[in-house]
């Protein structure tokens, strides 16, 4: 009988740095900005919590930020992209505030309702159950 180790898969999150627009409160999608001084500190600090962790892949967006926040967070190495990581396309709403976005459609929500030439729910629902399903096909530590 043939025995395989097999190493449960962890999933670490790690979400970028702070903008300039995130400090605002703005919808940030696809528009690629970078992290301030204090969002570049942040993912240093995150780095301090990681460093004795073995990761046997690391996932990232390809928007700069997220790549950044990577490599400042100081993974061991170079992350593959992957594509159904990237932020939610606003649309026309990319940039805006959630509470100026209610003054022209009261009971908007993203989760409901999406965002006009941008995606809707079911698109990011999409883009998740391919993530999903590729992480089902690894094991160990995994950060995203």
């Amino acid at each position: 009988m043939k025995t395989s180790i097999f190493t449960p898969l962890r999933l670490y999150l790690i979400r970028h740095g702070e903008t300039e627009w995130s400090l605002n409160r703005r919808h940030t999608g696809r528009t690629d900005i970078p992290l301030t001084a204090n969002g570049e500190s942040e993912a240093r600090e995150l780095g301090k919590h990681l460093w004795d962790i073995q990761f046997s892949h690391v996932l990232t967006s390809p928007l700069k930020r997220a790549q950044q926040t990577c490599a400042l967070v100081g993974l061991d190495q170079v992350p593959q992209i992957e594509p159904d990581l990237v932020e939610w396309d606003y649309g026309d709403y990319e940039g805006r505030q959630s509470v100026d976005i209610r003054k022209e459609q009261p009971d908007w929500t993203i989760f409901r309702d999406g965002c006009p030439h941008g995606e809707m729910p079911t698109q990011i629902s999409d883009r998740a159950d391919r993530l999903l399903a590729r992480l089902r096909s690894l094991d160990g530590n995994i950060a995203a």
